[in-house]
């Protein structure tokens, strides 16, 4: 990967060497999952669709060896699912990777965050690390299968800590909206304040 891609890399130092942290990054591109975990000096667990694990084998050995954890999007209680396997990995003091804006942008722009990042650091403490993805929808664009040759750059932002109440809806938001303006500090992004995921079903992307 770095040989053909040679992803630039900003701010690793940022990473902290022990101890848990939550890597919180914008998503451009299903790639993403890739290219991240594969830069940072610590494993990143990350829980990735059951889609990855069950069609092609060498994506799901990937997906394995980059510390993904496989869910069910269809289930009900796929979001709690994923903030409970999430804070058992904190607490083991490991890193946790995750997207605030729930999915890939569906034109490059940055979307609002959703508040599981926020309850996530409430509830456990731990450090969140913003991190920009830089290039990787040029990578592979919609619609296409095989990743083309571009550069990509991973730029790191300081580790954020934050107070308040896991349990107050206007402390998620808050927290949540400071981490997304972290990210987009560091992307340079422009900034759509709604939900990606309502932007695509809409199919109103680049309005």
């Amino acid at each position: 990967m770095h040989a053909l891609w040679r992803p630039r890399m900003e701010g690793r130092e940022h990473v902290p060497a022990h101890g848990p942290a939550i890597i919180a990054s914008n998503h451009l591109s299903v790639l993403d999952s890739f290219f991240m975990p594969a830069v940072v000096p610590r494993m990143v667990r990350f829980v990735a669709k059951k889609e990855y694990f069950t069609g092609n084998p060498v994506v799901a050995a990937w997906m394995r060896a980059m510390g993904a954890m496989e869910i069910d999007r269809e289930n009900v209680s796929a979001a709690q699912d994923m903030l409970d396997a999430a804070v058992e990995v904190l607490k083991a003091g490991e890193l946790f990777g995750i997207y605030p804006e729930g999915t890939r942008s569906p034109d490059g722009r940055l979307y609002r965050g959703k508040v599981g990042v926020a309850w996530l650091t409430l509830t456990t403490g731990a450090p969140v690390v913003p991190v920009a993805m830089l290039g990787t929808e040029k990578v592979l664009p919609p619609g296409t299968s095989v990743p083309r040759l571009h550069s990509i750059g991973v730029r790191f932002g300081e580790p954020m800590t934050f107070t308040g109440d896991p349990g107050s809806a206007r402390d998620r938001r808050r927290v949540t909206d400071e981490v997304m303006a972290a990210i987009q500090r560091l992307s340079g992004q422009e900034y759509v304040p709604r939900y990606g995921a309502s932007v695509k079903e809409a199919g109103e992307a680049g309005v």
